[in-house]
């Protein structure tokens, strides 16, 4: 099986909804530098096959990592595209789900990291999980979520970013980029995966969708759930890097 394909093309389905997703890795790695220098202990969460912790060991050659998703596709892919990386360690867990954390080591994180994952939550679950996160992050360690964050109060701004995002896809389209359904159709089509696919449409069957939230939901949240400060790194008309300190 040749996963590293399978990495390069999630990325570039990714790509086809986040133009700027590489920029916002960097400015994610680079909070990760100045909290925990260059030998982090990191929590993946949500890690799907791996795209956090592939740019962390580029960066940070000694940093560990420790991943953690449900979908069955997306770990085979991590682990295939890291087999015998043992910087890595995967554990399968729902982090929707009360009692996640008991499948983890043991041990405090300098930081957690996610992208484009918790806007798949339910509020109630997501509530829950941050209070969980404050209690992996050392203190002054980070916890980094880059995902959708969308502002209610500015519709005509939302509005204009649709433009910019649709022009953006149809260009990407014209190199034959694939959208998300186009993506998991085409594992659909790989026998060597039948079985993993098959458990990843059982998970998605079983979600109805999540619930997203403007950038302030998420810091008051975060510093509900304890941490000591959160704010925006990073962020563009509708997608934010929000950090919070604990």
């Amino acid at each position: 099986m040749d996963w590293e394909s399978w990495q390069q093309s999630w990325d570039t389905q990714q790509e086809f909804y986040l133009p700027e997703r590489e920029e916002r890795f960097r400015v994610m790695l680079d909070v990760v530098a100045a909290a925990a220098g260059p030998t982090p202990r990191v929590l993946d969460l949500a890690c799907g096959p791996g795209s956090i912790s592939r740019r962390l060991f580029a960066r940070f050659p000694e940093a560990r990592s420790v991943a953690v998703d449900i979908d069955p596709t997306m770990l085979a892919i991590a682990r295939g595209s890291f087999d015998r990386d043992s910087r890595i360690t995967f554990v399968t867990a729902d982090v929707a789900e009360p009692g996640w954390i008991d499948s983890l080591p043991d041990e405090s994180f300098d930081a957690v990291l996610t992208a484009t994952s918790l806007h798949w939550m339910k509020t109630d679950p997501l509530t829950r999980l941050y209070t969980d996160l404050a209690k992996l992050v050392r203190p002054g360690g980070v916890f980094a979520n880059a995902d959708h964050m969308p502002d209610p109060d500015t519709p005509l701004l939302n509005a204009l970013d649709e433009t910019i995002q649709k022009s953006h896809q149809e260009r990407a389209r014209i190199t034959g980029a694939l959208d998300f359904e186009q993506w998991w159709a085409q594992v659909g089509r790989d026998p060597a995966l039948a079985e993993e696919y098959a458990g990843s449409r059982a998970i998605f069957d079983q979600h109805s969708g999540g619930d997203e939230h403007p950038i302030a939901w998420h810091c008051s949240r975060l510093k509900e759930a304890g941490f000591l400060e959160a704010g925006v790194a990073w962020r563009s008309i509708n997608d934010a890097l929000v950090v919070a300190i604990r």
